[in-house]
């Protein structure tokens, strides 16, 4: 253990996991820096966010930071929870105000990627820091070193690289690149906050040019345009291979260049030539002249109207055409048609995709061969100088590129032995270090006595650090803790009178497996535990709703009381969850719409990643919420404070809009979350945290709430949501069918025909609601919503 690695680890155990960051500023108010201030917002964080003033006598000294701050809210998909974010973050300017760096625990320099410029904007500050401020530089790949070389030793002692992904709130990867000067106790402080209060995925780098996913995604670029001239594919050709066959982004290699922005990526290869100094590794990040002629063109992907790929409108319908770079001139789309592809893409597993793919012995097969083995021989090459590890390496790709295998993932799941033989015979350069291991049979992750464990250059294998927040269903499934098993879910013991029950269905759409072991579940869990968390481990997704087919089918053929009896089953599960005398804790992620936002109402509280996206979305199925999501939305508006006749005009506007919230901080405002449900920034700390919760609830000797009595407001007040649908209708703003789902929804919500002002508990209200949906499923035109949403994943206004 290096001495660095023990100072780290001294300075770990005293450190908090969040409040190290109470104020932080960002320096510089472009797309990036605008978009890190965001990220600290989000967080309840107040940021200062500081850029060049302005001279002009017609301007605000703070024109370019408020600028900045401004373009925050056009930005799709957006980086703010939500508008009182902004609130959070004050603009100001480099000649005025950077004596408020004295309130900062973190400063973050993100000014463009020049070093002249870095360093001029660090001689400026320097003078305004405080001791024990973290300082960082946002750089894609410059050396932090060179940045800061001239600071005093005091300075470059806390200074740090933070290198955040585009766009920062939504990848995961942050890159930690200490110099030789950086106290280690400022790596550690940093990258603990940033895992805990940002949500991040950190990985420590080497401070070398391009720190590690750049240095190694770049280096993969840079091949495939090689080998994409080699086979005679055309961009489009290439991205068919190297998106979803290959375990990538569907933006796979050239639309990814556009998002990022050409420009950006030959700044990247420019700036590894200049570094480096090798000539093999000189030659290989040369960029072809068509490439910068597309720079020279302003052609630089989606920032500049066109890159590898143009955007046309032709007929009155959009097209897209693919850049010809032997003409320069554009052309329609085509897709890489050999047969290995569609052979790659019907496989499951990423890691038999790969394997199917570069096995072929067709054009396709043999470029994502070309493609893969050079890259692979890259990275084993590059372990050591761009960090310690080939994890490192691996968590960068997935985290920063979007990769669902990293390059020794990959490696093994085709195979060590075999490939690298085969890279042998084609003249490929495999470190000395990796054919030993290949002729020895090893690879490059194992699991030993529980341990997962990677293979190092020089010293066998060492153990693989993890969080003691993430909470790993594979070693539970190793040391026996899985109670009950079926294909839509498993239930586990995590120990500590906490049972889990893991949500997996196909698509992650609840099913009648789902309900089966939904009832098993509250039958066995109070009398074997003190509580239960329910969840998911499955990406991107904790629940897409029910499984449309399980209504249409019998909808079609006129099965009307099959209907009602399987929403009856999901309503009463729920129904039973939520009176429990155990604490029920949700932990819901991602898309988290129809019936998963009712599993998540129905628990005794939520614990919810920061990216959750809450809604009741069922009127875009032609339906209307029937597992108890109208009652349970009513019930909150109503402890929120809300007057009845609100509270129904409240909720009736929520699920007839279908408003979804844009994070779980926005689920508050719209009655999804209580004030008391937790919100977690790492999804991959949510099963732990969510346990922690049920835990402290039943050390506080839990009860279930009473049963719930919901006001009846009637027909006056249904007749009022009607009329304002009715004039949506007029305006063109909602169609007839729409308005059809808003009388049955209206129905619901007022309490049916019982008498305004009186009150009904939550049984009548599941009645109604299930005979609303089962009545909707009559209509011809919600039997079409409900067949577009099955084939399409997207909802139909017919």
């Amino acid at each position: 253990m290096s001495d660095d690695e023990r100072q780290r680890q001294a300075a770990r155990a005293s450190l908090p996991a969040t409040g190290i960051v109470r104020r932080a500023a960002v320096l510089g108010a472009g797309t990036m820096g605008a978009q890190i201030a965001a990220l600290l917002a989000n967080q309840g964080i107040p940021c200062d966010l500081l850029d060049l003033a302005s001279d002009a006598a017609d301007q605000p000294r703070n024109r370019l930071a408020e600028e900045g701050k401004e373009r925050l809210l056009k930005l799709t998909p957006s980086p703010i929870y939500g508008r009182d974010v902004m609130d959070l973050i004050r603009p100001g300017n480099f000649s005025d105000d950077l004596p408020r760096l004295r309130e900062a625990d973190w400063v973050i320099e993100a000014v463009v990627e020049r070093l002249d410029v870095k360093q001029a904007i660090w001689g400026q500050v320097a003078e305004h820091l405080r001791p024990d401020v973290i300082a960082s530089s946002n750089t894609s790949g410059i050396p932090i070193r060179s940045i800061v070389e001239k600071l005093p030793l005091a300075v470059r002692r806390r200074v740090v690289g933070t290198h955040f992904f585009n766009p920062p709130r939504y990848l995961r990867l942050l890159e930690v690149t200490p110099t030789a000067d950086t106290d280690p106790a400022v790596v550690e402080a940093i990258s603990r906050f940033a895992e805990h209060g940002l949500g991040k995925g950190v990985v420590v780098a080497h401070d070398v040019p391009n720190f590690i996913a750049n240095r190694i995604g770049c280096y993969g670029f840079t091949v495939s345009l090689r080998a994409m001239e080699e086979f005679e594919l055309g961009p489009d050709e290439v991205d068919t291979i190297t998106g979803a066959p290959m375990g990538r982004p569907n933006s796979a290699t050239f639309r990814t260049l556009d998002l990022v922005g050409i420009d950006v990526f030959v700044q990247i290869c420019d700036n590894t030539v200049g570094f480096v100094t090798e000539d093999w590794e000189k030659e290989a990040y040369q960029v072809p002249g068509y490439v910068r002629k597309l720079v020279e063109n302003g052609w630089t992907g989606d920032k500049g109207g066109q890159g590898f790929y143009k955007r046309v409108r032709e007929g009155g319908a959009t097209q897209i055409l693919t850049l010809d770079p032997a003409t320069m001139e554009y052309r329609p789309r085509r897709r890489a048609r050999e047969a290995s592809v569609a052979a790659a893409a019907a496989q499951d597993d990423v890691g038999a995709r790969i394997r199917a793919l570069v096995e072929a012995d067709d054009r396709a097969g043999r470029f994502a061969w070309r493609v893969l083995s050079q890259m692979l021989a890259y990275s084993a090459q590059k372990v050591g100088e761009v960090c310690d590890d080939i994890e490192s390496i691996d968590r960068a790709m997935r985290w920063g590129f979007g990769w669902a295998l990293g390059p020794f993932e990959a490696w093994d799941a085709i195979g060590v032995a075999e490939s690298v033989r085969r890279m042998a015979a084609d003249g490929v350069d495999v470190p000395g270090w990796v054919t030993d291991m290949a002729a020895k049979g090893e690879s490059f992750y194992r699991r030993t006595k529980g341990k997962s464990l990677q293979i190092t250059p020089r010293s066998g294998y060492a153990p693989i650090a993890t969080s003691p927040e993430t909470i790993s269903l594979a070693e539970l499934r190793e040391a026996g803790r899985i109670i009950v098993d079926r294909p839509a879910a498993t239930l586990y013991d995590l120990s500590d009178g906490i049972a889990y029950f893991d949500f997996h269905p196909p698509k992650q759409a609840i099913d009648r497996d789902f309900m089966e072991m939904l009832d098993e579940t509250v039958g066995r869990a109070p009398r074997d535990f003190r509580g239960l968390v329910i969840g998911s481990d499955v990406p991107p997704n904790f629940c897409v709703g029910a499984n449309v087919a399980l209504m249409l089918d019998p909808a079609r053929a006129g099965r009307w009381d099959e209907i009602d009896e399987l929403v009856k089953v999901f309503q009463y599960g729920l129904l039973a969850l939520k009176r429990l005398p155990i604490p029920v804790v949700v932990a819901p992620y991602g898309a988290t719409v129809g019936g998963g936002a009712e599993i998540a109402l129905a628990g005794s509280r939520v614990v919810a990643a920061a990216e959750t996206y809450l809604g009741l979305v069922e009127i875009g199925a032609g339906i209307v919420p029937a597992g108890g999501g109208c009652k349970e939305l009513l019930a909150r508006a109503l402890e929120r404070g809300d007057d009845p006749a609100t509270a129904v005009g409240r909720v009736f506007e929520t699920i007839g809009l279908a408003k979804t919230s844009g994070s779980a901080h926005e689920a508050r405002s719209l009655g999804f979350l209580r004030p008391e449900d937790a919100i977690v920034p790492n999804q991959h700390h949510l099963l732990y945290q969510a346990k922690q919760r049920a835990l402290a609830l039943a050390a506080d000797g839990y009860r279930p709430p009473p049963t719930a009595r919901l006001p009846v407001v009637g027909a006056e007040m249904r007749k009022a949501l009607i009329e304002t649908v009715e004039g949506m209708v007029s305006a063109g703003q909602a169609t007839g069918h729409d308005l059809t789902i808003a009388r049955e929804l209206a129905y619901v919500l007022t309490g049916g025909d019982r008498p305004a002002g009186s009150e009904a508990d939550e049984e009548h209200f599941l009645e109604l609601e299930r005979e609303a949906l089962v009545k909707l499923c009559h209509h011809a035109k919600s039997q079409e919503r409900l067949e577009h949403i099955m084939q399409t994943g997207r909802p139909l206004r017919n």
